[in-house]
Parts: structure tokens; sequence; C-alpha cells
């Protein structure tokens, strides 16, 4: 997989511009969602012969439909296999519009432009794309990294505090795989007044956290599964919370599913019960808690065994911490131990 040149901007306008001259193309395509088509796509400066593709936001939209779309939009507006589309969007967008891309004329072009916290420091690096399929997030997709990632934190000022916080549980998950000092910065973050420059410096940091990362493992064959800590659990809540048509942010699923597998971390590699209880706190205090009760424990599970990282469907594959960047990967819990973890959520959450 070729290595993504990740950019962190600070003149939008002559990075997207070089990154533009960087892959010759016949057509420039741009993907913006309802929202990012409003509040984004004027701030980027785009270029005159740029045909502007749109679709709903939000991730319910993250499905074959939507992809159909695109690629008949791509179609009927004469892409070709030497086009570009630039993804302009949070995590939905750059999720689907690099699968679309992926797989149009066998792969065509892109350029990651994200425009949520999340986005900047999950979605778009690191080349998984995909969408959601058959009740299961992110089912299908292939690994297509994008040419460039352009990130500018600018765009985060007209961000929902939600959508802040669905990030930045990402960067804490970043923070608890890499080393002390970054996840006690992480910790003692002040959402009631943001530093958007120190905000930027955290975002930088989490994402060398992950380029490192998928540089030593692009295909998730062995150390990349680091950045699957609290997303075992994350995604059986997303799922969930789909099927019941009432669907939660991915960062909070993430960050409830750190509270989970952090015990989990306690009881099988020796995660410090100091860190596990100053974490579970910083969630708590600013996530809220993800409702379920113990009659929805088996269907949690089936959740959980149809997770991508399982080696068979009968075992739940995990990542766990021995302490704070001590990762252990392929972790197999029993469904009593998972049963047992759900209940320390309930007890300690609500």
């Amino acid at each position: 997989m070729n290595t993504q040149d990740v950019v962190l901007c600070n003149n939008l306008h002559a990075d997207l511009q070089h990154a533009v001259q960087q892959c010759p193309h016949d057509k420039l395509f741009i993907l913006t969602d309802e929202n990012t088509y409003v509040h984004c796509l004027p701030l980027i400066d785009r270029p005159q012969d740029a045909i502007v593709l749109k679709t709903g936001a939000e991730d319910i939209h993250k499905n074959l439909e939507t992809l159909s779309d695109i690629w008949l939009q791509l179609s009927t507006q004469g892409a070709t296999r030497h086009s570009l589309l630039i993804n302009l969007g949070g995590g939905m967008i750059t999720d689907l519009g690099g699968f679309a891309a992926a797989t149009f004329k066998r792969g065509i072009q892109m350029i990651n432009v994200p425009t949520t916290l999340l986005a900047m420091v999950d979605a778009s690096v690191g080349g998984k794309t995909g969408i959601n399929f058959n009740g299961l997030k992110n089912e299908i997709g292939v690994f297509a990294p994008a040419n460039s990632v352009l990130i500018d934190c600018s765009f985060l000022k007209s961000l929902d505090h939600a959508n802040i916080l669905s990030g930045y549980a990402e960067m804490l998950k970043h923070g608890l795989i890499s080393n002390l000092p970054h996840w006690n910065e992480l910790i003692a973050f002040d959402f009631d007044h943001i530093d958007y420059l120190h905000l930027q410096k955290l975002v930088g940091d989490s994402v060398e956290v992950k380029k490192e990362i998928v540089r030593q493992d692009p295909h998730e064959q062995g150390i990349r599964k680091a950045l699957n800590l609290g997303h075992t659990i994350g995604h059986a809540f997303e799922s969930f919370a789909l099927e019941r048509k009432h669907p939660v942010l991915h960062g909070y699923a993430v960050a409830w599913g750190l509270v989970c597998e952090l015990y989990l971390s306690h009881l099988k590699t020796g995660f410090p019960k100091e860190k596990l209880r100053t974490t579970i706190h910083f969630i708590k205090e600013n996530y809220g808690a993800f409702p379920f009760s113990c009659k929805d424990y088996e269907h949690l599970y089936e959740f959980m065994l149809h997770d991508k990282k399982n080696s068979n469907n009968h075992e739940v594959n995990f990542t766990l911490l021995g302490e704070v960047g001590d990762i252990r990967i392929n972790q197999i819990a029993t469904k009593e131990e998972i049963f047992e973890l759900l209940d320390f959520y309930c007890e300690t959450m609500f």
C-alpha cells in the first residue's frame, strides 16, 4: 500500500492546489454531503472546472445505495480512469468516497480533505475505505490510501461539541496505545475553553501515532490491530444503536468501548486500576453512557462475533493493554468474560 502524504495545513488553498497538481487528471470531482456543501465547500476556493457531487449527511447514508449513486454520477458526468476525486467531509465521506474512488474504473486518484476531528485523526488517514452493509459497520470495503490528506483545524471552529468529542475519543485511544505523556496531555484537555492552536498540535501528534502504526503494518496483519482498541465493543454498540434507528456518533461508541476493553485489560493483562479509573471518569464526564440492559447482552455478543478481527465466528478477538503503550493484540475473551465486562459497564456508567 502506498504511503499517504499527510499535510497539516497552514494555507489550505495553496496546499490543496499543490496536491491537485501532483495528481494529473482529465476531470476533477468534489464529493460533499449536505452539511459540508454549505459550510466547508466555500472555504476551499475550489477550481472552476470542479464538478461537485452531493450526498446526504451522517452515517445512515454510508450504504450501497449511496455508493451506487456516486458511481452513477461519476459515470454520467464523464469520469474516466484518469479523473480525480476530492473527498470533502467527515469520516462518512472519506470512507464512502474512498471506496467509490477505489472501485470506479478499477480505481481513480483521490484526495481527502477531512472536515471533522474524527476524520482528521482516524477515517481519512490509513487507507481504510468502505460502507455499512446488512446492519454491520464497515462490512464491505478495501484498503485504498488517498494520494494526499490535507488537515486544517480551522474547519473545527464550526463543528458542534458532540462531533469534537467524537473525534477526540480516537485521539484518546491513540494516547493509550502510544505513551504516558501524550495520554496525560489528552486527559487534561479543557473542552469548556477549547484552545484550537493546542488542539491542532494534539491532532498532529495523534496523526503521527496512526501513521507510524500503518507504516509498520498497512494491511492489519499485526500491530495495526492496536488501532482497534475500544472498537470491538464500540462497533457492537454502534450496530445495536443503528438497528434500533437511534444511531450514535462513532467516537462516542469507541469511548464507551474503551471503558469495557480497559476493564478487560485490567482483568486479563494487568492494566493499572488507577489509569482505568482516570479514563472512565473522563469518559463518563464527557460522553455520558450508552443505554442497554442485561437483556441485550446476547444480542451485543452476536454483533461482536461478526467483528472482522475475529479469526472465526466462535471467538471474539480484542486488542488490550498491559499499560499505556503496552499493546497486547489477539487477545481472546470468553462469552462469560464479555458478559462480566458488560456488567462492569452497567454498574460503573449508570
